[in-house]
């Protein structure tokens, strides 16, 4: 993916996508964990207890990772460790994180955490899944669990058939990867992906929460992602669903708003000259209804004082 086009939050969709469906994650990816656990019985996620073990060091790469209590089916309680991999590059020591955050686990709480990974990868021969040393009178062997994204394009037909919201995760992650020089295909996988969810006939919450991922992930040029939002419009407008209106509300009113802003914001210019970053972010705070109210207002400003009058009048300042 061009530098540009990256998100400087992109754990952050994995860490929304894994507290909306935790089961359905650990049934899809972890099916043989996932059976151990009785999930009648409410699972709670531990934010504050993963922060007291996790190091400040480690704070700058781009991971997505979630303590998690749940309860096994003979009543005993357990804790999940689910780190999601989103470094674009293999990572050296990347075992050696794994035991250890494991290990300040059990030594801070006295619970031992059943250690999880989700790789989100390019590179096929990457695939740690243990952390060892052997030495004569001392040794150890800490396994942990993986998955391996990266695998199931070859599963394409099973993930187009699944209806765990997980299998468009997978989805959306893997066209996201393929298309990174392609984003004109891009664009259309991005739409197929999200016409499925309507096709499914999921709810509307689950359309938003899988819109919201596949979004984040699959973005788009200012352009294209005109043409795309536009496409589904018309797209939406076919649809008999009463409900069905979430693209348009959370996708293309975003994009309006873009757009609306740097129309504004290239007006103002004209109108009133340079402008400051202190205006030009009290101008990016506004609402879109402000926007197009700024945008009729300004056919009359004549100075930037006439810019900093209507900014203070509407309470931006």
């Amino acid at each position: 993916m061009t530098e540009e086009l990256q998100r400087a939050d992109n754990d952050s969709p994995w860490k929304e996508i894994l507290e909306a469906y935790f089961p359905q994650a650990m049934r899809f990816f972890f099916p043989q964990t996932s059976a151990l656990i009785n999930w009648e019985r409410p699972h709670e996620f531990l934010d504050k207890e993963f922060q007291q073990i996790a190091r400040e060091a480690e704070l700058g790469r781009r991971y997505a990772d979630k303590l998690v209590k749940v309860w096994q089916i003979d009543g005993e309680e357990v804790w999940l460790l689910i780190h999601v991999e989103i470094q674009a590059k293999p990572e050296d020591n990347f075992a050696e994180r794994m035991f250890s955050y494991n290990l300040r686990i059990f030594d801070k709480f006295a619970k031992p955490a059943i250690s999880l990974a989700i790789l989100c990868d390019a590179d096929s021969t990457w695939r740690p899944n243990q952390y060892s040393y052997n030495y004569p009178d001392c040794s150890l062997v800490f396994q942990f669990g993986t998955v391996k994204l990266l695998d199931y394009q070859n599963h394409w037909a099973e993930l187009e058939a699944s209806d765990n919201p997980f299998a468009t995760v997978v989805m959306a992650h893997l066209k996201m990867q393929q298309t990174s020089k392609q984003l004109g295909e891009r664009k259309n996988w991005k739409f197929s992906l999200i016409r499925r969810l309507y096709e499914q006939g999921l709810e509307e919450r689950d359309i938003r929460n899988l819109y919201r991922f596949i979004d984040w992930v699959m973005i788009l040029p200012k352009a294209l992602e005109a043409e795309f939002w536009q496409d589904f419009k018309l797209f939406e407008q076919e649809l008999t669903m009463p409900y069905i209106t979430t693209g348009e509300r959370i996708g293309y009113e975003r994009g309006k708003e873009e757009q609306t802003q740097t129309l504004v914001l290239r007006q103002l210019q004209r109108r009133v000259g340079n402008l400051s970053d202190e205006v030009r972010q009290q101008v990016q705070s506004l609402s879109l209804e402000q926007l197009e109210a700024l945008s009729e207002a300004l056919l009359d400003f004549s100075a930037i004082a006439d810019l900093h009058n209507w900014l203070q009048a509407n309470q931006t300042i």
